[in-house]
């Protein structure tokens, strides 16, 4: 509209009979604007028809858009809308909200849309809207920047690189959590799963013990060695579990041998190692404390006694905290290759239909990257194992890093032989601790911003 009346020259001077028009015409439209029969004056009071006046404009602008060239789909969206309000104007939305309240009563329409809106705000109260297609990590760190007054520009949005500013101060980070505060070669080290071992090891922390392959021919030669050994494939440098394939069995050379091919197609080194039973943690250390803990449950499904693994799956997906691509506090549950995998190795297949309450795990392997859940247990681990983590990230010198520490018995306190570090992460996800599965937020977005500097201006 703003660009239609700059293009149009106006040439009546808006004297007396033009303001006492634009009177009648403010309350004509006020008082019965909901008529689909509406009429509004000119200047010489001539009654017209105020629809035909509009699509009348409308036509005009769109004449106007096309000599411009001005071919952005946003436009064109919002003038044929309109123009489709001009040419039915009983169909406005007003009048179905009208016929709704006729129907059930104001206050209880209301009621009900109060509720309504209440649980799709809590759905997507994680959100930064405008945003949703960068990382929700990015997305809540950028939020909680604008809570304190710091300036946020997006430097390169499909990365989600941004970059902080607030005064004199200025920030760059990368996806929520590769910042400053980090050098790049204890990024590297964490990286590797060879150097991160070596590194623990020397600082007595236990890892799981195993061995390092660069050649798959080498690798799959030694199932003899592993077979009926509960172990890990995985890749040297990996995150999110790609390439991981957990065998608790062992005695299916075809799944083993498939397993070193995933593995080795996301890497050329790859590490075969003892698989420690236990609950999975995720511990996030932040500036040398723990900041979050979380217990992920490998993607699972409960049976109802009538629907196959394939339906639970796709049941459970509906949920709208599961998405794609890190957007979501929690990941859809896939039905690839690793699933049937892992269904085979427990004699299972897509089509299996569990018993009313039956939990099916998909994967055994926890990351939430994979459909799992999470956990909040903050709280309820012992300090002990809280030290143990905090001296990992000292050993690899580093300020954030999400660490992957399996313990059979969390109620007991940490030993020398009770725990097995195995892995950590140089780009941990903070929205999974935001948001858990179940449990309270831990405000890392806010914990990250204290930690960079940057505090609420005012």
């Amino acid at each position: 509209l703003a660009i239609y009346g700059l293009f149009n020259e106006e040439t009546d001077s808006f004297d007396a009979a033009a303001q006492s028009a634009a009177d009648i015409n403010q309350i004509r439209v006020s008082l019965e604007g909901l008529k689909d029969h509406h009429e509004i004056c000119s200047r010489s009071r001539e009654n017209l028809d105020t629809w035909q006046q509009a699509r009348k404009i409308l036509g005009q602008m769109q004449q106007l858009y096309r000599d411009l060239k001005i071919g952005d789909t946003d436009y064109s969206a919002i003038l044929e809308k309109v123009e489709k309000m001009a040419i039915s104007p009983d169909q406005r939305k007003i009048h179905s909200l009208l016929n709704q309240i006729h129907e059930k009563g104001y206050i209880p329409l209301h009621l009900e849309k109060a509720r309504q809106y209440l649980e799709e705000s809590r759905e997507k109260s994680y959100h930064f809207h405008g945003l949703e297609d960068m990382e929700l990590s990015t997305q809540l760190l950028m939020r909680e920047a604008v809570r304190r007054g710091v300036h946020v520009e997006i430097l390169d949005r499909e990365e989600n690189f941004i970059r902080l500013s607030q005064k004199d101060k200025v920030e760059y980070v990368c996806q929520a959590t590769k910042t400053s505060l980090d050098n790049y070669v204890s990024i590297l080290a964490m990286e590797n799963k060879v150097v991160t071992k070596k590194i623990l090891d020397e600082h007595g922390i236990r890892t799981p013990k195993g061995a390092h392959y660069n050649q798959p021919e080498v690798a799959r030669s030694d199932y003899e060695y592993y077979k009926d050994k509960a172990i890990v494939i995985k890749p040297k440098s990996t995150n999110f579990g790609k390439g991981i394939t957990i065998l608790k069995k062992n005695n299916d050379r075809e799944v083993y041998i498939r397993a070193i091919y995933i593995a080795f197609n996301e890497d050329s080194s790859v590490l075969i190692e003892e698989f420690i039973e236990g609950k999975e943690f995720r511990i996030f250390v932040l500036n040398h404390q723990v900041a979050g803990i979380l217990h992920r449950v490998p993607a699972n499904v409960s049976g109802d006694g009538i629907r196959t693994i394939r339906e639970l799956v796709d049941k459970k997906n509906e949920d709208p905290l599961r998405g794609k691509g890190y957007r979501t506090p929690l990941e859809k549950i896939s039905l690839g290759e690793a699933e049937a995998m892992f269904l085979k190795t427990n004699h299972k297949n897509f089509d299996y239909i569990p018993s009313k309450e039956e939990i099916v795990f998909l994967r055994e392997n926890s990351n939430i990257s994979t459909g799992g859940d999470s956990i909040d247990y903050t709280d309820e681990i012992p300090e002990s194992y809280k030290q143990i983590a905090v001296k990992a990230a000292r050993a690899l010198n580093v300020k954030i890093t999400g660490l992957d520490m399996i313990i059979p018995d969390y109620t007991q306190e940490a030993t020398e032989d009770n725990y097995a570090i195995i892995e950590m992460n140089f780009n941990p996800a903070i929205h999974i601790h935001c948001h858990p599965y179940q449990g309270v937020n831990r405000k890392l977005d806010a914990k990250i911003m204290d930690m960079l500097g940057f505090s609420f201006s005012g």
